[in-house]
């Protein structure tokens, strides 16, 4: 009957949809024969309703929303019109009405047997569910009628994504290789559904949380497919707000995942900062979206009218990451093994990041021969996962381009030992936490702080950059203007998303004047002081639990938390530079292609400023040189010394320039 070509499966698909569309037809007719009837006047149909065979659409869909015998023939009216050509002629016939060749309430209430009257309120199933659609006319009864196209698809046996519902969800593909730990949480929600199931309680929200986006979905991807669902995904951002939109939408899906199998995630980690309309939309959708259902955030949402049900969705620990390094470098792994313990120690990667890193360098994997190759492939691994965990952070901070190195920092001994320990620290991370186990006594304090104390201009922040360059990690400044917000709860939730972000990338953080930010709690006289000190409570504990290495520059150190300072490792002091520091940075101030003439460093160094005030007179002297076509003079930054100290509001003295022109 079929070519060998098709595989058994196959041949079974193909005469089932064959056994589907003859039943279809056969009913399609047995509704035309009882307008043929009405026409001739010879009342109702004695036909019994052809048997549904065991899994027709027609019959499935008959159950799925619970139609009663006449409302399944008012659905067939209706395909009628769309299957078959003779159903225009009939309906004009049977009304009598050469103009009304269409379905009405009022020819199905006269034509098919079992009518009631029932049948046609806005609850019932044919309006409740949209099966069909009434068009508009004078009454109820005298409107035509017509069928919805997902409804006609699914009784003809074609699936298809509802297309009023292609602008709001996305099927969702089948899940990559899970991670063993992953694995096993999708079986423990598969188990915790089943035994709902079994009890007859409707299912509840499953809200997936945790760090890792992209495998909350693989993990719901991973549950529909063991229970043989198909699973769409939704933006959170995407719902109305408008109470009938909504009650629009939330039907339309429940209508989708009876007729598809399928179950929903809502994807809600876009959603911070948005109104509370959007959160009480968010709210009222899950509630009532009833089957599986799947809540994305990072935090949990609380539901008044629905039972919900919490998993932490992890991102992968070091030894699976290891694991997944191995699979994707292949041969190369055991070359790279000490790059990818520091690798596993720094970022904070997920599955999907690190199958793109190596995705990003395979084609240098098969150039590996010598040890200068290994170092070279090293690099560029390193390179590549900080290049995959930019786009987070830059979305959150400002990336600062880092230049200064050990030799452009002019600081006491002191200051650069501890400056020195710091990148230490950073460094050995791998060693300390990992192959000697402290990451197992404690999961806090895993990371680095480092407070930089001093007045503006005494390099707070090129020490930063300083370590940056030195580490080959990325710096960021935070702006404190888009991270503290007067909603309440708003600052938390940016601070949280910029941690974890740098952790994921390894990357530094800098809190320029962390004073505004993490300030001593006052005592709470209203309720703007129990959020203020909610906030800067978080923020030690955020601190503490931070795995990177987070710096925090201020002027005034005394207006910081003295709990936040018993968190800080390292406290340096940058002091003012005295004479002989001053003329250590007028030395190295201009890039050796700057043309000089007879400057004299430690007549500079009478001027009684720091280094950010010297860069910018030696610039301003720069460009006033450049202007005159001359090399950079005594007399040039005599000129730029006088505008500085005008800017900065000080009196330049005839003792600090003695001697210079």
């Amino acid at each position: 009957m079929f070519n060998d070509g098709f595989a058994p499966s196959q041949i079974a698909n193909i005469e089932s949809q064959d056994a589907n569309q003859r039943h279809l037809m056969d009913a399609v007719a047995w509704v035309g024969e009882c307008l043929r009837l009405h026409a001739a006047r010879q009342g109702p149909n004695a036909t019994p309703f052809p048997p549904s065979p065991g899994g027709s659409a027609l019959g499935r869909m008959t159950e799925l929303f619970a139609l009663s015998p006449f409302e399944r023939s008012v659905l067939l009216l209706c395909a009628g019109m769309e299957l078959a050509g003779e159903f225009p002629a009939l309906c004009a016939l049977a009304q009598q009405d050469p103009a009304r060749a269409y379905p009405t309430f009022s020819l199905a209430l006269a034509a098919l047997p079992d009518a009631h009257w029932s049948a046609l309120t806005p609850d019932a199933p044919l309006r409740y569910w949209r099966l069909i659609e009434v068009g508009g006319g004078a009454s109820l009864v005298s409107s035509p009628l017509r069928i919805d196209e997902r409804i006609l698809h699914f009784l003809a046996g074609v699936q298809h994504l509802d297309e009023h519902l292609a602008g709001y969800v996305a099927a969702e593909r089948s899940a990559d290789e899970l991670l063993p730990s992953q694995a096993a949480l999708a079986d423990a929600i598969v188990r915790g559904l089943m035994q709902w199931a079994a009890s007859g309680a409707e299912l509840p929200v499953v809200h997936l949380g945790g760090e890792d986006e992209s495998a909350r979905r693989a993990v719901a991807a991973a549950v529909c497919e063991r229970l043989g669902l198909a699973l769409f995904v939704m933006p959170a951002a995407a719902l109305p707000t408008a109470p009938h939109e909504l009650d629009a939408l939330v039907r339309l899906w429940q209508r989708e995942a009876a007729l598809s199998g399928a179950a929903l995630l809502l994807d809600c980690d876009e959603l911070d900062g948005m109104d509370p309309a959007r959160w009480g939309a968010v709210a009222r959708f899950a509630e009532r979206a009833g089957g599986l259902f799947f809540f994305s955030a990072q935090e949990r949402r609380r539901l008044k009218r629905r039972v919900q049900v919490s998993y932490e969705v992890k991102k992968p620990d070091a030894a699976e990451q290891q694991a997944l390094w191995e699979q994707g470098l292949g041969r190369a792994a055991p070359l790279l093994n000490g790059h990818l313990q520091r690798i596993t120690t720094q970022f904070n990667l997920d599955a999907a990041t690190i199958r793109s890193v190596c995705a990003h360098i395979a084609p240098a994997l098969a150039d590996v021969h010598t040890p200068q190759d290994v170092r070279g492939l090293g690099v560029a691994l390193w390179k590549s996962c900080r290049e995959q965990a930019r786009p987070r952070l830059d979305d959150l901070a400002q990336r600062v381009r880092v230049l200064a190195d050990w030799d452009d920092l002019i600081l006491p001994p002191a200051q650069l030992a501890a400056l020195r320990e710091i990148a230490l620290q950073v460094r050995q991370r791998a060693t300390v936490y990992g192959r000697w186990g402290f990451a197992e006594r404690s999961n806090r304090g895993l990371g680095v702080s480092a407070l930089f104390v001093g007045a503006s201009g005494v390099g707070k922040t090129m020490a930063a950059e300083v370590l940056a360059n030195a580490l080959d990690l990325d710096l960021y400044k935070i702006d404190l203007s888009q991270v503290v917000s007067k909603y309440i709860g708003e600052t938390e939730k940016n601070l949280r998303r910029v941690f974890d972000a740098a952790e994921e990338g390894g990357a530094i953080l800098l809190f320029d004047e962390a004073d505004a930010l993490f300030g001593k709690r006052s005592e709470v006289k209203d309720s703007h002081d129990r959020y203020a000190n909610i906030e800067v409570s978080y923020l030690l504990q955020r601190m503490e639990a931070h795995r990177g290495l987070a710096i925090l520059t201020t002027n005034m150190k005394h207006a910081l938390d003295p709990a936040f300072l018993r968190r800080i490792r390292f406290v340096v002091h940058f002091p003012f530079p005295d004479a002989e520091q001053r003329t250590a940075i007028w030395r190295r101030i201009f890039p050796p292609q700057t043309p000089t003439q007879q400057l004299e460093p430690e007549k500079l160094a009478q001027l009684n400023v720091a280094g950010g005030a010297i860069r910018n007179i030696a610039l301003a002297a720069a460009f006033l040189a450049a202007e005159e076509e001359s090399p950079v003079t005594m007399r040039h930054l005599l000129q730029a010394a006088r505008s500085e100290y005008a800017k900065i509001e000080k009196t330049l003295t005839a003792e600090e320039v003695r001697g210079w022109v």
